[in-house]
This record gives C-alpha cells, sequence and structure tokens, in this order.
C-alpha cells in the first residue's frame, strides 16, 4: 500500500485552486449536452440541412476525442498551466463567436474551435491536480472533485440551457461559458502552479497528426455505426482508423522523444485501469444513451422535467467521489474497485426491471445505485493511470485515461445501441398498422421518435403504435441492461484477477 509518510500536504492555495480548476470542468461538460435543448431553436434561425445539423451536434464531441492525446503531450512540453490558459481563452471567444454565428457552416466551424479548445481542458487540469496533490489520499480527494465537476457540469447543461432558452436566444447557451473562462483567465496564474517536462524536446508533427486522424476515424465511425446501422462506409474509416494507429505506434518505437510514452504500459495498474475504464464506459453509455429517450419519449416528461429526474444520478456520482480517500485508506484498490463494480452490476439489474409502464422509482434509484457504485471505480483507475506515469509525463497519462473513456463510450454506444435498435425494429416489423403511408410506417419501424412522429401524423393510429413502440424500446433496454450486469461483474473478476497494488507513486 502508499504511504503518506514522505508526501508533502497540499496548502490552502492547492485547495483553492483545485476549485478553479473544477470550474473548465464543469464547462466542459455542460457544453456536451446543453445544445441538444437549443437546436430546435438554432434550426429555425439558421435553417441548416440534415447533414449539417448532425455535424453541429456532433463535432464537439468528435475534435475533443481526436484532439487528447497531442493536447495532453502538448502540455507535458510547455506547461500545463499555459495550454489550460490557452485553451480557456481560445474557448471564451469561439463561444462568443458561436453565440453570433450568422448560419450553419459558420457554427460547425466555431463547435470544431470549441471542441479544441476543450481537449485542453482535461488533461491539463488532470496533470496539474498530479503537480499539486503529492499525497495519495489527498489526491485521491482531489480526483473525486474532478470527476464530480464533470457529472455536475452533465447534470447542469440541460437545466442551465432550459432556463437560458426560456428567457433568451439559442446563442445565449455558449455565452454562458465566458465569465467563467474569464474567471478562469485572471485566477488561474495567481493560484495554480505550472509544470512542465525540463528535458523535453520538440513536438513530433506528424505522430500529431497521425494521433488526432486515428481517434476521429475511430470515433467518426462508431458514432455513424450507433446512428445509421451497419454500413460499408463507416466500417471503411474505423479499419482506416485503425491502420493508422498502428502507423502512430510503430513510429513512436523509433523516435527519441516519443510522443506518447509507450513503457507506462510495462506497468500492469496502468494497463488494467485503462481496460477497466474502456469497460465501464462501455456498459455506462451504451445505457444511458437510452434513458433521457426513455424519460422523454416514453415516461412522457419534457426535457427539462427529465434533466431533473437525471439530477440524483449525478449527485450520486458526487457522493461516491467523496467515499474514495476514507475507503482507499482502509482497502486495497482492487477490493474497492470489485465491490464498485458488483455495486454498478446491481443498479443495472435495478433497470432490467424497467418497462413502458413502470414506475419512475426503478429508473431513478437504478441510475442512482450505478453511480454510486462506478464512481469510485472511474476515481481510483484515474489515480492508478496518473500515478504510474513520472511526472513530466502526467498531461500524456491522463489524455490515455480521457481517451479510453471516449473510445470505451463510442464502443458501447455503436455496439449496445445498434443490439437494442435491432430488437426494436424486429419487435415494429410486423407490428405497425397497415394502413399507414410508406414513408410514416417505414419512420415508426426504425425508431421510437419516428413512432412518435408517426403518431403525430396519424393520430388515429397514434394509440396502438405508440404503446407497441415502447413495449419494443424498453426490451432494447433490458436487454443492454442485463449485458451491462454480466459485464460489469466480468469487469469486476477482472481487476480482482489482475490488479496489483501499486507502488509508491512518483515524487517531485
Amino acid at each position: 500500500m502508499e504511504t503518506t509518510a514522505t508526501h508533502r500536504k497540499a496548502t490552502k492555495r492547492e485547495w483553492v485552486g483545485l476549485a478553479v480548476i473544477a470550474l473548465p470542468c464543469l464547462l466542459y461538460a455542460m457544453d456536451l449536452t446543453v445544445l441538444n435543448l437549443a437546436v430546435p431553436h438554432l434550426t429555425a434561425d439558421l435553417r441548416p440541412s440534415a447533414s449539417q445539423l448532425l455535424w453541429i451536434v456532433d463535432i464537439y464531441g468528435f475534435m475533443v476525442a481526436g484532439a487528447l492525446v497531442t493536447m495532453g503531450t502538448l502540455g507535458d512540453r510547455i506547461g500545463r498551466r499555459k495550454l489550460l490558459l490557452i485553451g480557456a481563452a481560445a474557448f471564451g471567444l469561439a463561444s462568443i463567436v458561436a453565440a453570433f454565428s450568422t448560419s450553419a457552416p459558420m457554427l460547425i466551424a466555431t463547435r470544431a474551435l470549441l471542441g479544441l479548445a476543450g481537449a485542453t481542458l482535461a488533461p491539463s487540469t488532470l496533470s496539474l491536480i498530479r503537480s499539486m496533490f503529492e499525497d495519495p489520499d489527498e489526491r485521491r480527494f482531489a480526483i473525486g472533485i474532478w470527476i464530480s465537476s464533470f457529472s455536475a457540469g452533465g447534470a447542469i447543461g440541460p437545466l442551465a440551457g432550459g432556463l437560458l432558452l426560456e428567457h433568451f436566444w439559442w446563442g445565449s447557451v455558449f455565452l454562458a461559458n465566458v465569465p467563467v473562462m474569464v474567471l478562469l483567465l485572471i485566477l488561474g496564474p495567481l493560484l495554480l502552479p505550472e509544470y512542465k517536462d525540463p528535458d523535453a524536446g520538440s513536438i513530433d508533427l506528424p505522430s500529431a497528426v497521425l494521433s488526432v486522424a486515428s481517434v476521429l476515424a475511430l470515433i467518426y465511425g462508431l458514432k455513424r455505426i450507433a446512428e445509421d446501422g451497419l454500413a460499408w462506409l463507416p466500417v471503411a474509416i474505423m479499419l482506416a482508423g485503425l491502420a493508422i494507429g498502428v502507423i502512430f505506434l510503430r513510429r513512436q518505437t523509433r523516435l527519441a522523444d516519443p510522443f506518447v510514452d509507450l513503457s507506462l504500459f510495462r506497468s500492469a495498474a496502468f494497463r488494467v485501469a485503462l481496460a477497466i475504464n474502456v469497460l465501464g464506459f462501455f456498459f455506462l453509455f451504451g445505457i444511458f444513451l437510452f434513458v433521457a429517450q426513455y424519460l422523454q419519449l416514453v415516461a412522457g416528461f419534457s426535457p427539462l422535467v427529465a434533466g431533473l429526474y437525471t439530477l440524483p444520478s449525478a449527485l450520486a456520482f458526487i457522493v461516491g467521489s467523496m467515499f474514495v480517500p476514507a475507503l482507499a485508506g482502509r482497502l486495497r484498490v482492487r477490493h474497492i474497485m470489485v465491490a464498485g463494480l458488483a455495486v454498478a452490476a446491481l443498479g443495472f439489474l435495478v433497470m432490467t426491471q424497467i418497462t413502458a409502464g413502470s414506475s419512475i422509482a426503478v429508473t431513478v434509484i437504478g441510475t442512482v445505485v450505478f453511480s454510486l457504485g462506478f464512481t469510485p471505480v472511474v476515481a481510483l483507475t484515474t489515480d492508478l493511470v496518473v500515478s504510474a506515469a513520472p511526472p513530466e509525463r502526467a498531461g500524456s497519462a491522463a489524455a490515455l485515461s480521457e481517451t479510453s473513456i471516449e473510445l470505451g463510450g463510442a464502443l458501447g454506444i455503436a455496439i449496445l445501441g445498434s443490439a437494442a435498435t435491432a430488437i426494436y425494429r424486429v419487435q415494429m416489423a410486423a407490428s405497425v398498422p397497415a394502413g399507414l403511408p410508406a414513408d410514416i410506417a417505414e419512420a415508426a419501424r426504425a425508431t421510437l421518435g419516428g413512432a412518435v412522429m408517426a403518431a403525430h401524423q396519424a393520430p388515429a393510429y397514434a394509440e396502438p403504435m405508440l404503446g407497441l413502440a415502447r413495449e419494443a424500446f424498453t426490451r432494447g433496454m433490458q436487454l443492454n441492461a442485463w449485458l451491462a450486469v454480466v459485464g460489469l461483474l466480468a469487469t469486476a473478476a477482472l481487476a480482482l484477477a489482475f490488479l496489483r497494488e501499486p507502488q509508491a507513486s512518483h515524487t517531485h
């Protein structure tokens, strides 16, 4: 087990600095969700095509995922605080331009810039935590706060967006970012330390291009499969991404100062922690994608009320992260992870009972139990990853941790989302009432959203068709929940078998 005797304790400055670090993380998560509510308003104003609308919604997440490794490595070389402040300034300026966009292409371009700026936030802030908190217990607590800020941002996003859109135009959801980024630019130089690799060489630009291209291609292909089903084009794009990734890895073995230090993977704790991240978020994203749709399209709540019903889960994430330091001081890391994954599986077991007519309490209880169990796991895997790296490589390690989450989530959405959609389509194939126009019937067979639209267009068929569609949708949710139960228990077995207690972490 790690000991705290030789580690410097954090001062008041570090704890106040942690609060400053939490601000951009909260906004980062808000921007992933807040735009969804503004889509009807900006659609009426900018009149984007269907393809342009998809890019407006998706390009932010694509750019964040693709640029994480590059930004983490860049922070190690030029300084984590400097990169964070550059990213904050770019994020604020891009938010202003996005708010006053006058065309769909302009908004797509500014959302892409927001994604690039957003990619600086997670690896910079996490690697700064690695530098600021040397004591293992304090570092775990700080990482718990860091994770909680993302959870809070995801919960606040729909609520804040709903309130802003009730009183202002769609661009207001972007302007809300600006005061926070200005505050970060003022307080960051005063409260956050600077740290960079003193022996770092120059950035290898071909590696940066290969890294971004590989992750972007993988995420884009998975996203398209999730939305449009299995087709040759997204599969070809994913295979190209994998091929580029192999070229990237081979290049790292030949560089004197590699873009990503592959020696990090020699640590068993590092490898297993990344694997747990990928698997855990695979099941989390795979089921939570459908929870939002369930709350609105099955339970019939407005977006704002649906957002309120997700608040208990977000609060459970925050509460769960607070338990980590106390647990880690008394129990072995792998035992905490195994117990957390088992509790998370129990939450999904509750969610297997969700039906079209079940009480909303089933959904709320299931998501809360899952969150309480999974949050300590995320906090500990994050700590293991950044602690396994020497201080000069913390930014790169933090970026790999975040990228594993993005890839796990994208895989979950694509694979589990496709499985649930296939069940829906099989159930609905012979269930759409005869007499509907062909285009309306096809939309109803494709997705629950299509069935809801079909019900508005053909009200005479609405009640029986929607009943069948909602039952088919919840069967797909139940399948994903059962797969999550089995998968998380298997992940717990992986942690128990292969995770070893880390050695004392690197010191400055």
